[in-house]
């Protein structure tokens, strides 16, 4: 009886309940973005950012891929560290299993914040990314995972990429703190 009170303690105040992530950027781009996440539409990919940000992974991980018009890219736990080499920036994730694509009907428009992937839709793992402006041929090919509530102003000013893909020259704006909010 005592184990399964504190499973369901642990279950309560585990990340996968979570509403929202609260992230602090520097750089270039200086304040908060806040984030209502969709655990109805992605909830596996919900379960696992929030768990991230929780464990602290989030926090001075660059935006290593901005593309003016399009988003901003962040969440390379293995290879995006502020003061790392930003060559291999974007081509890492984290220590947990890749998932299964939790595609819906939400459409890709400013402000929609969606997984990132390699080729495989199977592959999504740390990485996400903040739409600029509507990318709707990004529509059911990645999982959307939630949306900016505030701080559309904060995501408009993360410096931007150079050439086709979008890599940042120099030093690129960072997420300092990623908090999980209910």
């Amino acid at each position: 009886m005592r184990k399964a009170l504190s499973l369901v303690a642990l279950l309560a105040a585990g990340p996968a309940f979570a509403t929202g992530l609260e992230v602090q950027v520097e750089g270039e781009a200086n304040g908060t973005i806040k984030i209502d996440l969709f655990e109805d539409v992605a909830p596996k990919h919900v379960e696992q950012i929030t768990a991230l940000a929780a464990e602290g992974q989030y926090d001075g991980v660059v935006f290593h891929r901005v593309i003016e018009g399009f988003m901003a890219q962040t969440g390379d736990v293995e290879f995006g560290r502020v003061g790392g080499d930003m060559s291999y920036a974007g081509r890492g994730g984290s220590d947990r299993p890749d998932l299964p694509a939790e595609f819906s009907d939400l459409a890709f428009d400013r402000g929609v914040v969606g997984m990132a992937r390699s080729q495989s839709p199977n592959s999504a793992n740390s990485q996400f990314f903040i739409m600029f402006d509507a990318g709707h041929f990004l529509n059911g090919q990645y999982t959307v995972v939630g949306k900016v509530t505030e701080g559309m102003d904060v995501v408009d000013a993360i410096k931007r990429g150079a050439g086709n893909n979008g890599s940042v020259i120099g030093q690129p704006d960072a997420m300092t703190k990623v908090t999980v909010t209910e």
